[in-house]
């Protein structure tokens, strides 16, 4: 009996062997899948970075020095609004790291809904429970519009006469049409809130737990600095990412019009849901540079080197780091 059992053939492998390789396997795809949809990407809109590197080939290298810089400042800045939406501290070096990899994965979807994907992941891995991690999302989402309106604001008070704004004020056509939507937009909220408990319990709750963590926040004052200090500091470094690619390719316009040039713009279609603003945003900050007197030409080279700068040349090295944030199960 014994002679039988040693020689019988070995039978399946249980499940609890077979698992670990097929997680292994999972991690391994999903490590890659950046690196694919950043080729995939590239072969679509490649035209723009030959473009845009041509253009660049001939900047000064120190203005675009001062560009990366500012670029790298505005990962800095969304580390330290992530930390100031969330009571828990997060280790620095990975939130870090994971603002880095979430802006690559920024600009393959629309509405920063890459970036936030990739945050949620991180704030699980850190023990951050689903509904919390959610709650510093849509604080971090609200925080940012309300910080650069009152950037916009400041603006406008310390550079009263710095442009004319006519040509910029949308027509009453146009902002009743607005107007409108967005009744109708509170309106059918409103109402699906009221007639749905399904989603109406849920939706309470996460609101219940948002103001719960907005209020302990607050009376931390390093979270406060954190949170609006960060959303504030985040327009002024992108402005000063295309001042500088502006001040390499000779854009006739001084810091204080081009930040001011991305308030209104951003403001105007930011909320278009475009893959990190690409598009809207770059239209219509071509239009308001060129409403302050530059060159069409100048300010479209311009916006094309902005973009290679702080998209472009991170996005491999933050997928990259997308890639091995998987692989180290940190996200």
């Amino acid at each position: 009996m014994s002679l039988l059992r040693a020689s019988a053939p070995p039978g399946p492998l249980p499940a609890t062997v077979r698992a670990p390789s097929a997680a292994r396997l999972t991690r391994h795809a999903l490590a890659l899948l950046p690196l694919l949809a950043i080729g995939a990407w590239a072969a679509v809109d490649w035209r723009t970075v030959r473009d845009g590197a041509a253009r660049l080939g001939s900047a000064d290298p120190g203005w675009l020095l001062a560009a990366l810089f500012f670029t790298c400042l505005g990962w800095v800045a969304a580390a330290l609004v992530r930390q100031g939406a969330l009571p828990e501290r997060l280790p620095p070096g990975l939130l870090l790291a994971s603002q880095f990899a979430a802006g690559a994965a920024n600009h393959v979807l629309p509405a920063g809904l890459g970036a936030h994907a990739v945050t949620l992941r991180f704030l699980q891995s850190r023990g951050i429970p689903l509904a919390r991690g959610t709650t510093s999302l849509a604080l971090y989402s609200l925080v940012k519009p309300v910080a650069k309106s009152i950037v916009l604001l400041v603006f406008l008070v310390a550079f009263p006469g710095m442009l004319n704004l006519g040509e910029l004020v949308p027509d009453d056509g146009t902002l009743l049409l607005v107007a409108v939507g967005a009744t109708v937009a509170v309106a059918m909220t409103a109402a699906l809130l009221a007639m749905i408990r399904a989603v109406r319990t849920p939706a309470l709750g996460f609101l219940r737990t948002a103001l719960t963590d907005a209020r302990i926040l607050h009376t931390r004052p390093s979270r406060v600095l954190a949170l609006w200090g960060g959303a504030a500091a985040t327009p002024l470094l992108q402005g000063s990412v295309i001042a500088t690619v502006g001040f390499s390719l000779g854009l006739p316009l001084s810091w204080a019009q081009v930040v001011f040039a991305l308030l209104i713009a951003s403001t105007a279609v930011g909320a278009v849901p475009a893959p990190g603003g690409i598009g809207p945003v770059d239209a219509a900050m071509v239009f308001t540079m060129a409403a302050f007197g530059a060159p069409v030409g100048l300010a479209t080279a311009t916006i094309i080197g902005y973009r290679v700068v702080t998209v472009w040349i991170p996005l491999l090295p933050g997928a990259l780091v997308l890639s091995a944030l998987v692989h180290r199960k940190v996200l």
